[in-house]
């Protein structure tokens, strides 16, 4: 049976004044666009994007002066190919005829908004998890593997990080995609890009060095999201960067399960994730990537001849990959139960 919400499931508020106004739903800031390479798959061509690259000629430049009359051995090209599947995700609210009637909240707008709520939220995900599975990883404090994480970022993660894109080449952020419907980009300063939950920001402001935004100069336009810089980095913090559950060293420092423990328990592992330029790609199929929600207002049609029901809906093609594991950085660190002040 389908589930339906009807006029009887959301109750009505005619027993007390019922503000006008209904209240707002918490939202996190969506990110993670405006870093990639946004490249829509066309229809029609298949649901698999590949990208290729072709590596340098060799390990070393050819330094050596060629020999008079003698020609050099030819150099044979490589590459490296990297493919992604876009998946089509969705989801369904079914509403009746009486409650567009006879319910005192606007119950189909409302609908119409979760469901877009619902789906940038969806997609920033998919992004998320894309991201957080690169193989290029780093331990607090120089520890050798998750399990056995027991500190916050420190400056020295940060610059073992910064040092290792620097060795591979990596290049600094200059241009983001701009929040519109159109593909079109927008300069900033120019620097290595830091993700991560909020959880951590209070550990990353004591660090030595940190600048918050509002200490930013009149050149540093700050992005959403973003809580201030350090070194090279500038940060960006979300509740979508979720931690891994208690898969750290046991303490009672640090949060573990989200909170605060009095008794040992293993901590939360939180990633941090360093971007440098061109480091992933945003693959949605043209003209189906973010659609807006559809709402179906209650008419008779095949099935429901009396017009009794309506739905509202949205449907996303989508898929992210890395392009280059180089270029990306997971940073895996604790977050203190009592955030430090700094004094």
């Amino acid at each position: 049976m389908a589930n339906y919400n009807t006029n009887g499931d959301l109750s009505q508020r005619t027993a007390v004044y019922a503000a006008k106004r209904l209240l707002k739903r918490a939202q996190e800031k969506m990110i993670l666009e405006r870093f990639g390479q946004k490249d829509p798959q066309p229809q029609n061509k298949g649901k698999t994007r590949t990208y290729r690259r072709y590596h340098s000629l060799a390990a070393l430049p050819a330094t050596a002066p060629l020999a008079e009359g003698v020609t050099p051995t030819a150099k044979k090209l490589t590459h490296t190919d990297v493919s992604v599947t876009l998946e089509t995700y969705g989801d369904l609210v079914e509403l009746t005829r009486e409650l567009k009637l006879y319910h005192e909240d606007p119950v189909f707008k409302e609908t119409f908004n979760i469901l877009g709520e619902q789906q940038a939220e969806v997609v920033e995900l998919i992004r998320r998890n894309a991201l957080k599975g690169g193989t290029n990883v780093f331990y607090a404090n120089n520890v050798s593997s998750r399990a056995t994480v027991d500190s916050p970022a420190k400056l020295a993660d940060l610059k073992r990080v910064e040092r290792t894109f620097m060795r591979n080449r990596a290049q600094k952020i200059t241009r983001i995609i701009k929040a519109s419907p159109n593909v079109s980009t927008e300069a900033i300063q120019e620097a290595f890009v830091l993700l991560g939950h909020t959880d951590c920001k209070a550990d990353l402001e004591n660090l030595p060095g940190w600048i918050p935004v509002a200490n930013y100069g009149d050149s540093m336009k700050a992005m959403p999201c973003e809580v201030g810089s350090i070194g090279s980095f500038r940060v960006m913090l979300s509740s979508l960067f979720t931690s891994f559950e208690t898969a750290g060293a046991s303490g009672t420092t640090y949060l573990s399960g989200g909170e605060e423990v009095s008794s040992a328990a293993q901590c939360d592992v939180y990633p941090l994730v360093a971007l440098a330029r061109d480091a992933y790609a945003i693959v949605p199929l043209q003209g189906h990537g973010s659609t807006k929600p559809v709402v179906l207002q209650p008419k008779p049609a095949p099935g429901d001849p009396m017009g009794r029901k309506g739905s509202a809906s949205w449907t996303a093609d989508q898929a992210c990959l890395i392009l280059t594991q180089t270029y990306i950085a997971r940073l895996e660190v604790a977050a203190s139960a009592v955030p430090p002040t700094g004094e």
